[in-house]
């Protein structure tokens, strides 16, 4: 028997940042951030979910730096 492919979503979100005005960009996974909005629901900004791919995610939060 195959195990199933299990599909991973990336998300960009803005960091939040004690004392630095300089906006900050993170890429993670979607089970990440999902882990990160039940700590702290709110706590930093979500950008984009459903990134298919952890290149695109990265690129996209260079290019919002």
């Amino acid at each position: 028997m195959q195990k199933a492919e299990l599909t991973t979503t990336w998300v960009v979100y803005k960091m939040t940042l004690y004392r630095q005005a300089i906006a900050r960009h993170a890429v993670c996974e979607q089970r990440e951030w999902e882990a990160l909005e039940l700590a702290r629901p709110g706590y930093h900004t979500l950008v984009q979910a459903g990134i298919e791919s952890e290149a695109e995610a990265e690129r996209l939060a260079r290019g919002l730096a």
